[in-house]
């Protein structure tokens, strides 16, 4: 009988140790970002228009209706979700359909959004200007920061606040 009660003891801790690491590794899944199941690359993420023009559909084929074309080459967009050869991307005002995946490339650009933004020799908010960007200017995206990332626009090098651009996430931190 003390048999059978040791082992009750010792399956009642299994369990308890089985359950406890099941929740962890789910809490663990629920953290992490959601991978695509076309390319297994986080959702959601940044990329660019790799062409001058390309149609955004309504649905994920040809068969789709063409609500729009962007004619942008570079901008930048942010894919929501795959479907075969098919990504939903979403511009800065939030409009966005499917567009083929041979329209988009993996080159990171930012959209300097709301007010004209100097582009600073340093990250530092007194440092000197190297040049000033209007609204709706793209420019290559290098590193970043938590709160500034350098970027290359109209032959000028140099780095803006995170808040000044839309194509970056707020906590990314690029190399």
């Amino acid at each position: 009988m003390a048999t059978l009660i040791r082992w009750r003891g010792i399956l009642r801790v299994a369990l308890c140790v089985a359950l406890f690491s099941a929740g962890a590794a789910h809490a663990q899944q629920s953290t992490a970002p959601a991978l695509g199941p076309e390319t297994n690359l986080p959702l959601p993420r940044f990329v660019s228009l790799k062409a001058s023009e390309a149609n955004v559909r309504r649905g994920p084929s040809l068969s789709h209706r063409i609500d729009w074309v962007f004619q942008r080459r570079n901008m930048p967009l942010q894919v929501v979700a795959e479907y075969g050869h098919w990504r939903r991307v979403i511009d800065k005002d939030g409009q966005g359909g499917w567009v083929h995946y041979t329209m988009l490339s993996g080159s990171r650009t930012v959209l300097i959004s709301g007010d004209t933004t100097p582009l600073r020799a340093r990250p530092e908010p007194d440092a000197l200007e190297n040049a000033m960007l209007e609204p709706g200017v793209i420019a290559r995206l290098g590193s970043c920061d938590p709160n500034w990332c350098r970027l290359t626009a109209g032959g000028y090098k140099g780095w803006v606040t995170k808040s000044a651009i839309w194509g970056v996430g707020a906590a990314e931190i690029r190399e």
